[in-house]
Formats: C-alpha cells, structure tokens, sequence
C-alpha cells in the first residue's frame, strides 16, 4: 500500500539523499521524494516504525497533524522561493501562497502563526536574511546586487532589514569572517 508521510526539517537537497539513502537501507521502496515528504511503498507493518525511527535519528520527525503538514508545507515553498534567484513574485506572497497551496491565504497564516508564533512574512524575512548571509558568503556580487536578486527596492531597504535582524550592518558582516548563519530548520 502507498503511503505518504509529511516530514519536519527537511529543507534541501542534502536532506532529500540523506532520507533517501537512509529508507532505502532499509530495503523500502521510495515511489516518491521532495522536500517536506516522502511517498513510499508500505509492505510491512514495521514500515512506518522503522522509517520513524530513522528519521528521528537524524533530526527530522514525521509530522502526523494536519496543522504541522500546513506549517510545514508553508516553509517548504518559501524555501523553494529563495531557490531560485532572482526572486520575481508576480503577485504577493500571500496570493503566491493561495496559488501554491491551493488553501486561502487568511487560513494558512492563521495556522501557521499560531503554531510557529511568528508570521508568515516575518519568517521569510528571517529566510531572506539567511540567503543574503549566504550570498555574501559567497562573494559572487556586492551588497546592491545581492538586494536585487532578493527583489528588495533597494540596498537601503536591505541593509535595515539586516541589522535589525542580526545587529550587525553588511559591512560588518562581511568583514566579520565568522560564519554566523542559521540553519533553515533552526528558523524561528
């Protein structure tokens, strides 16, 4: 029987062979996999334990409420948003939301929010701070580059956003050396 499963903290691509190698050691069959949920091929009772039981092991827990799949599944596109850079929203990020998720918009922040204690727009800009610290990691483009390809109006917009999320300018974060990145699952 095919069975799918909704899966918290698995937000990249690492994640995707992690689980995927770490299942099919245990000689189950994946018919499906991305990320936030695997579909697989239920041939035993101990199916599910064992495949619990493993994902547990790594840090990733099944996630069985409808309310915590909705949570989930918000962050999970939010993620892939910022996969693709340059970020272009033809809409909003609710209406993006709505069309994706295919729920209403006021639903899915209520949940969300409720369950998370933050806001939909609040976590992405959380997410987008993370892109930027990655990108300035990278050293591929300067601070107004990195603000276009993350659609913000303008490097200003940007370098506010980023101190009053992390304390320190661009500059500094830049100049710092450390490594002081959050990781996607850890977001708060």
């Amino acid at each position: 029987m095919e069975k799918k499963l909704f899966i918290k903290n698995m937000v990249c691509n690492r994640c995707i062979k992690a689980i995927q190698s770490d299942v099919e050691t245990l000689g189950i069959h994946l018919k499906h996999i991305e990320l936030g949920s695997i579909i697989y091929e239920e041939k035993s009772n101990d199916d599910f334990k064992n495949i619990k039981t493993t994902l547990e092991s790594n840090g990733f827990e099944i996630l069985l409420g409808q309310d915590q799949q909705l949570v989930e599944q918000t962050k999970i596109e939010l993620i892939k948003l910022l996969q693709k850079l340059p970020l272009r929203l033809e809409k909003t990020l609710s209406k993006y939301l709505e069309f994706t998720m295919n729920l209403e918009y006021s639903k899915i922040s209520k949940i969300f929010s409720f369950n998370e204690s933050i806001t939909i727009e609040k976590y992405f800009i959380k997410l987008k701070i993370e892109k930027v610290k990655e990108l300035i990691q990278l050293q591929e483009n300067n601070f107004t580059e990195i603000s276009q390809l993350l659609d913000y109006s303008n490097v200003n917009h940007l370098s506010r956003l980023f101190k009053n999320e992390t304390g320190l300018s661009l500059t500094d974060y830049k100049n710092s050396q450390k490594s002081i990145r959050n990781a996607l699952d850890q977001i708060r």
